[in-house]
């Protein structure tokens, strides 16, 4: 079953045409990841999807769970189960990031961590960072265990990800990981994994992953496949390699592989 369907989808940036007729389904329960170079439009897709303002949808639509979300706000896209994480989490002066979790977990800032919210907190190794202004001072890897905590405490139904294994080092990246892993198999969620570098295939599992180019997508396949090939040949390489296998295939079956 598709917990996102995209039809069709273009869209501007600043009057400009980022995103080109994209069509597209995430399955429920999986994580699918998604490559591409800088300014391919990945973080354009993601704010699409998430209805943020600066990016407007010319043409398309986007139905989560069936509903047609497309001129729903990003509040009311957020309530239906949505949420996204983004490349650099901001820093959030006068705030703790341990009354900012409880507004996660839905509790009033006066209450305790249960045992097994701490037991989570445990595993992103954040314990010590309860009463420290959110992302003050933290370094790039403890920004982003602190946004992926955040985000599984919401408990949502799609997680959005816009490159979380940028900037961090190699134990937050497993740890960051090998989390998003374990909510998506527990919780039956998906994931929509953004990656520049691939490195968080390393350590998470995917089935479905392809490349968008250019405003357009490409290569929809295994990701460690992906991920091989473009280490291998480069993006453009890549795309043009697996084109000319695919007409290769239909002039040689008159049909698509």
């Amino acid at each position: 079953m598709d917990i996102l369907e995209v039809k069709d989808l273009s869209v501007k940036v600043e009057g400009k045409l980022i995103l080109k007729g994209l069509n597209f389904s995430l399955k429920e329960g999986a994580s699918h990841i998604l490559f591409g170079p800088n300014g391919s439009g990945k973080t354009t897709l993601i704010g699409a999807l998430m209805g943020l303002p600066e990016y407007e949808v010319t043409s398309g639509k986007i139905l989560f769970q069936g509903t047609d979300i497309t001129n729903a706000s990003t509040d009311e896209r957020a309530k239906l189960g949505m949420v996204v994480g983004f490349q650099n989490p901001p820093e959030i002066t006068g705030v703790k990031l341990g009354d900012l979790l409880k507004l996660c977990l839905g509790k009033p800032v006066s209450d305790d961590f249960s045992p097994e919210e701490l037991k989570q907190i445990e595993a992103f190794r954040l314990n010590s960072f309860l009463n420290r202004n959110v992302n003050l001072g933290f370094s790039g890897g403890e920004r982003k265990r602190s946004e992926i905590l955040q985000l599984i405490f919401l408990k949502p139904k799609l997680l959005l990800l816009d490159e979380p294994d940028s900037g961090v080092d190699v134990e937050s990246l497993r740890m960051i990981a090998s989390e998003i892993q374990r909510y998506v198999e527990n919780s039956g969620s998906s994931a929509l994994i953004i990656t520049h570098k691939g490195d968080i295939l390393d350590y998470i599992k995917a089935k479905y992953g392809c490349i968008l180019l250019n405003g357009k997508f490409h290569c929809f396949t295994n990701p460690m496949r992906i991920y091989e090939d473009i280490k291998r040949l480069g993006y453009e390489e890549c795309v043009s390699c697996r084109i000319r296998t695919d007409e290769g295939w239909r002039n040689n079956n008159g049909q698509r592989k």
